[in-house]
């Protein structure tokens, strides 16, 4: 399967309030197909330049307002940890209780911002992919200043959301026994029955460890191999269509 398709496919199965914020692929690709059998080439490389240039905001003012919020949300979960641990006035059910909400918020927390570097990820491979399709069918040479420019951009700068989500393992590391963890996602494995923000980040796991695996074709444009530990629950997860780098 295409990457286009496989971009589709995936865009359906993301949060709902995210499917609108990825590349638009096949109106680039429709564009580029106009272009390379244009008269009018300088006119429409422009074009093509200036819907990039619109999905590059897009991408930014998405992902940035996304980072603001996980920013705030990991304070406030900060914040709760610390009152649970400093109320003496609390019963242990009352502390068991809070404890386990703050598990469930930080677990959907952590899955979140998974899915925001993924989200990263599969946009800027589809811009090398389009620019790639356009310089081999058109003759130009955007694919390079506009990549290098692409890598300046906050959507690709992921090493704060990275940070906190080390952060947050850590923390649950810490608060929380692994086995009752690995226990209540396996309860929501079943729960859930392919749905939620569960499925959606071991889905986006999966893809990006197969998006940024070694291969032979890889150039300077290609995102680094991504090692993933090879648990069951990604294994149960894992989706028939990952997007490939080709």
């Amino acid at each position: 399967m295409k990457f286009g398709k496989r971009l589709k496919q995936h865009v359906q199965e993301t949060l709902p309030g995210w499917r609108d914020m990825y590349l638009n692929y096949k109106d680039l690709k429709k564009l580029v197909r106009l272009i390379s059998s244009s008269l009018e080439y300088g006119k429409s490389e422009a074009e093509f330049v200036y819907l990039l240039n619109n999905e590059i905001e897009k991408f930014n003012v998405f992902f940035m307002e996304q980072e603001e919020d996980f920013i705030i949300r990991h304070k406030e979960l900060q914040q709760r940890i610390k009152r649970v641990n400093e109320s003496e006035q609390s019963s242990e059910g009352e502390y068991e209780e809070e404890m386990a909400k703050i598990r469930k918020d930080m677990v959907d927390f952590h899955g979140e911002m998974v899915l925001l570097v993924n989200y990263s990820n599969i946009n800027y491979t589809g811009m090398a992919k389009i620019l790639k399709k356009y310089d081999k069918q058109t003759g130009g040479l955007l694919r390079l200043p506009f990549i290098q420019k692409v890598l300046e951009q906050p959507f690709f700068t992921t090493e704060l959301i990275s940070k906190l989500i080390k952060e947050c393992e850590t923390t649950m590391d810490v608060l929380f026994p692994t086995v009752v963890v690995t226990e209540e996602m396996n309860d929501a494995m079943i729960m859930m029955a392919g749905e939620g923000i569960f499925r959606n980040t071991v889905a986006a796991l999966v893809t990006m460890k197969e998006m940024r695996k070694g291969s032979s074709t890889q150039s300077h444009f290609s995102l680094p191999a991504l090692n993933l530990p090879d648990s069951e629950i990604i294994r149960a997860f894992q989706l028939k269509s990952p997007i490939p780098i080709i």
